[in-house]
Formats: structure tokens, C-alpha cells, sequence
């Protein structure tokens, strides 16, 4: 029983043979997928996903990237969106300050609004944090989105970050980053996440674990995650497997 807490089979790498991807990933036996939007039109085609395909579920909100085109209409919009039965969450949203690609004040204006707008729908949130750990941690803080918590998804932060966002509610969510070589920080945090919560993810068609880096990626590949996992955990990976699947119907509520 394997979840894939966080993937976009939106994408448009996936256009030329998505159903059959749908159908071999649950033939592997991945359950249950949470598939987030990342801009305004791919929350229609997530919303559209998760009606074609019984084990997708999606969450809804503006990739950081996408911030700049944010408005309060787009709350408006994101709200009515929400209320579907199968939007589990809001995201994905936070902070990039690797590519920039809005402006960080704005980023972080977007963020707020969203945590609200999670507030107001008792919603947990999925976050993106990229080279801004600080900045996510204040506006968390601030915006008191620790209320309704959430998953930083692709975690990246050291050990003491992962300690304040447990502390805040949390889960910590990883994927392919901790196959990597040299992945020195991705490790540290699996040793110290308790297992009641952690999450795995794909962030599909990105982050392919090795051996298969580069390409693109897909939930089957989640077998190369629990494997590292569970030899950094000491733990059998159909028991990782089980229990990262319960913390995700845990958080978002997935009908298992």
C-alpha cells in the first residue's frame, strides 16, 4: 500500500500517455495520490484528474512561481474550488527564492492569503520552500497556520528546521532528493522525523530517484524512496510503506 502524497500528472509530460501511467502506478499499488495545482489553469485539469480517476485526489493554490499573477479574485475563485469533494488540501504555495520568478514580497503575500484562506476551509496546506526557510517559518508563525498544519513538501531543511516545523504540527514530506549522492541533509532529516509523521512523494514528472534521475517520474519509481528510507530507518519497507500511507490519510483525509 503505497501513497504519493505529492504529484502533477497535470503536467504536460504526461499528455501523450497519462491513462496508461494511471493504470500501471495503481497496478504497482500506489492507492491513493495527491495531485496539487501549481497555477490558475491547472486547477481545472487537477479538479478533472481527481474526477476521472478514483485514487487521485488534489489540492488547490498558487505555485510561488505563480504568485505574481495572484489577486483577490483568485481567492474567490480558489474558494469555490475548495468546496469539491475531493480538493483535500491548499497548495501548493510558500516561498522560491531560488529562481525568483515573482517577487518575494509578493510571494509572500500570496502565502498569507492562502493560509487564510486554509484557515477559513480547515484545510491543511502543502508547502514549498525553497532557499527561504526563515521567511516560511515567520509567516507560519505569524499567520498562525500552524491551526490547521500541513506538509512541506521535498523537504530540504537541516534537522533544526525539520524540529520547528514538527514543533509547529507538521509532517515532513521526501522523494527522489534522498537517493541522491551526497544527499547529506535529505538522510539526516529520515533519521530524525518520528514515523507517525513522515510522508513520501514523487513530485512527478521531477525528481526521479536514482537510478533513474533525469528521467521522468512517476509514483511506480516511490519503490526506490521507501528502499532508501527504510535502510536509513532500519525498518522493513512494507511496514515504512504502511505507515507513510496512514500519515497521509491521516492529514488529507484520502478514504483509505
Amino acid at each position: 500500500m503505497i501513497v504519493d502524497s505529492h504529484a502533477h500528472y497535470d503536467d504536460e509530460k504526461f499528455d501523450e500517455d497519462r491513462a496508461e501511467v494511471m493504470k500501471r502506478i495503481h497496478k504497482q499499488g500506489v492507492v491513493r495520490v495527491v495531485n496539487p495545482s501549481s497555477d490558475l489553469e491547472s486547477v481545472e485539469k487537477c479538479i478533472q484528474l481527481a474526477d476521472d480517476y478514483d485514487f487521485i485526489y488534489t489540492a488547490v493554490g498558487l505555485h510561488p512561481h505563480e504568485a505574481k499573477s495572484f489577486s483577490l479574485g483568485t481567492v474567490d475563485m480558489l474558494r469555490e474550488t475548495a468546496r469539491h469533494r475531493k480538493v483535500v488540501a491548499i497548495g501548493e504555495v510558500g516561498l522560491d527564492y531560488h529562481y525568483d520568478l515573482s517577487p518575494r514580497n509578493v510571494q509572500k503575500e500570496c502565502l498569507a492569503a492562502h493560509i487564510q484562506l486554509a484557515k477559513e476551509l480547515s484545510l491543511p496546506l502543502i508547502i514549498h520552500d525553497r532557499e527561504a526557510h526563515q521567511d516560511i517559518l515567520d509567516i507560519i508563525r505569524s499567520e498562525k497556520a500552524y491551526t490547521v498544519g500541513g506538509v512541506f513538501h521535498c523537504f530540504t531543511g537541516s534537522v533544526e528546521m525539520a524540529r520547528q516545523v514538527l514543533d509547529m504540527g507538521f509532517y515532513i514530506s521526501l522523494g527522489g532528493a534522498v537517493t541522491f549522492k551526497n544527499a547529506r541533509r535529505p538522510v539526516d532529516v529520515a533519521k530524525y522525523v518520528p514515523g507517525d509523521r513522515l510522508l513520501i512523494e514523487t513530485d512527478s514528472p521531477y525528481m526521479a530517484p536514482v537510478p533513474y534521475r533525469g528521467k521522468r517520474n512517476d509514483s511506480g519509481y516511490l519503490t526506490e524512496v521507501i528502499s532508501r528510507l527504510s535502510s536509513i530507518r532500519k525498518t522493513d519497507q512494507d511496514l515504512l510503506a504502511r505507515q507513510t500511507a496512514i500519515n497521509a490519510d491521516r492529514l488529507f483525509g484520502l478514504d483509505l
